[in-house]
């Protein structure tokens, strides 16, 4: 079976020829950019593919016809494919899952000192000229809400009790031990709302008009999970009105940003390029999951854990 890394990035190179070995099954690496439609010609003839962050439409994915398995280094392909359309034409789906729970929750608290405080902001106004000190929000004795209680919502309710505020959470099934409250006692209680649920067809577009209307007036608003979660219109409209007071986004409904998107030109925004698995360890456990993965599916061994 032949397999293809399909959008291996300049970040992901040097990590990739760390985590494999000479015991791997030959896996061909794609470091070109490449137009979606050319998607069909470059996996002409595999079998497996493994997918970073490119789309794939359904419609391409059914010209690739040797194409079997897509090893998606992720937990969250709903956002670039049907998972469901794919595995109805035999295309199976992979996840890889808790490879980078911890520094998904860093980066969540990190936006979340960021929208509190305005970083992004008065960073800006600073190198332009612009001295004007912002007020800002203090976390401690304050109320986050914890929206999905995965690996890496445990880990946020965990770093943000360490800074000393009071963690509820809303999961979708329930969880021992942990304080679940109901959604809408969530969002009307919580100073700050993180978002860390997973997108599926029961959860897309969860957080919309009445969610919003339910938020503190002038709530903090932090997603690294997935922008599907939220109607897009209704979240610009609580960020124009000040019911959001202000949003730290990792994730957007199409990748990348366009400059002249409504949310890249507020102020009460602070924008970062779906990083937030983005480190070292994270990437190293990612990559070698895929390649295990692919290893699984050639029958190098028995059985394998990551899908």
């Amino acid at each position: 079976m032949k397999s293809l890394f399909l959008d291996c990035n300049d970040q992901l190179a040097p990590v990739w020829e760390r985590v494999t070995r000479t015991e791997d099954p030959p896996i061909d690496v794609n470091r070109k950019p490449f137009a979606q439609i050319e998607l069909p010609q470059l996996l002409n003839g595999y079998d497996i593919c493994i997918d970073d962050h490119s789309y794939m439409p359904t419609e391409l994915v059914a010209q690739c016809a040797a194409l079997k398995h897509i090893v998606f280094l992720g937990s969250g392909p709903a956002s670039y494919m049907n998972v469901g359309e794919l595995e109805a034409r035999g295309v199976k789906v992979h996840t890889i899952r808790n490879y980078g729970d911890t520094a998904v929750a860093e980066h969540t608290i990190a936006l979340l000192f960021a929208a509190c405080r305005d970083v992004a902001r008065m960073d800006r106004e600073v190198r332009s000229g612009t001295w004007v000190p912002h007020d800002g929000v203090q976390l401690l004795g304050k109320t986050l809400g914890v929206i999905g209680l995965g690996g890496i919502g445990r880990e946020v309710m965990r770093l943000a009790r360490g800074l000393g505020m009071e963690v509820i959470a809303w999961n979708r099934t329930p969880r021992h031990g942990d304080p679940l409250v109901p959604l809408d006692d969530l969002l009307a209680r919580s100073d700050a709302i993180s978002l860390n649920i997973s997108l599926n067809d029961a959860t897309r577009g969860m957080i919309g008009p009445a969610q919003f209307a339910r938020m503190k007036p002038g709530v903090i608003f932090v997603n690294t999970a997935r922008a599907g979660l939220v109607d897009e219109t209704a979240f610009i409209a609580a960020l124009r009105s000040g019911r959001i007071r202000h949003a730290g986004l990792d994730v957007f409904h199409h990748e990348p940003l366009a400059p002249d998107h409504a949310l890249a030109g507020m102020n009460n925004v602070t924008l970062t390029a779906h990083a937030a698995f983005r480190t070292p360890e994270a990437s190293m456990t990612l990559l070698r999951r895929a390649v295990d993965i692919v290893r699984g599916i050639v029958g190098i061994d028995a059985a394998y854990s990551w899908s």
